[in-house]
């Protein structure tokens, strides 16, 4: 019996070994072309950011913008091959989870992926040109605005990564009420302790201004409320099958 757990543990991580390594081929079969259309991201990107304000975006460094793009195929490359890593990871743990956990994982990677991808669309589209407009508008005849490349472009990665993940707030409430770690009612009682909990996570994700802080708390509280009004019908309806 022991020797057969041995066989069988060895035979996972042989397998494990074997999706870890096509997942890297794959990065590196992607790689090439991710450099490719890397310098046609940026200036897509740049350009978003700028919008209709008259600015350029500089460069300090020689190898800075090189750098910069270094950093956005590889982006580019895990993001293209997402799927494919996905689908191989998902191979692996299928066999060991029964017909409602898969169904289960299904809907949460889906919902989850969704609200993330929605996230960052929202961000670098809405938030980040707010932001920028917000920084010109300190410019006057004395104070000129001077922006980095490097750094604005920093600004949007990390902020777009912030957006994803609070972006996942309405499913993360939907979820703890669903498996009664929390009761609607205890949640929708604690609104004033949520808003503090979401201000702070604002400011400690955010650059240190308060621009930013409310651009990102303002949508995040709008999606636990939104969260919160979906975990309330499906708690009614739950609680009418449990009548009935």
């Amino acid at each position: 019996m022991p020797e057969d757990k041995d066989e069988s543990l060895i035979y996972h991580l042989e397998e494990l070994r074997n999706v870890l390594i096509k997942c890297f081929c794959a990065i590196g079969i992607v790689l090439p072309f991710a450099f490719y259309i890397s310098p046609k991201a940026l200036n897509f990107l740049t350009k978003t950011l700028i919008g209709d304000n008259n600015i350029t975006f500089n460069y300090f460094a020689p190898m800075e913008v090189f750098i910069l793009q270094i950093k956005l195929a590889l982006l580019i490359d895990i993001i293209i091959c997402f799927p494919y890593i996905s689908k191989k990871i998902w191979d692996f743990i299928l066999p060991a989870l029964y017909e409602k956990e898969k169904k289960f994982i299904k809907s949460i990677v889906l919902t989850s992926s969704t609200l993330f991808a929605a996230g960052v669309i929202f961000c670098i589209f809405m938030i980040l040109p707010l932001i920028i407009n917000f920084g010109m508008s300190f410019a006057g005849n004395n104070v000129q605005a001077l922006f980095g490349i490097s750094n604005v472009v920093s600004l949007a990665l990390w902020l777009g990564f912030v957006f994803g993940l609070m972006f996942q707030v309405p499913l993360v409430v939907n979820l703890l009420i669903k498996w009664d770690i929390i009761s609607y009612e205890a949640v929708s009682s604690k609104r004033s302790y949520i808003i503090v909990l979401l201000l702070i996570a604002a400011a400690i994700l955010t650059p240190p201004d308060i621009v930013s802080q409310i651009l990102l708390f303002t949508p995040t509280y709008l999606l636990f409320e939104l969260g919160l009004l979906f975990s309330k019908r499906k708690t009614a309806v739950k609680t009418e099958q449990e009548d009935e």
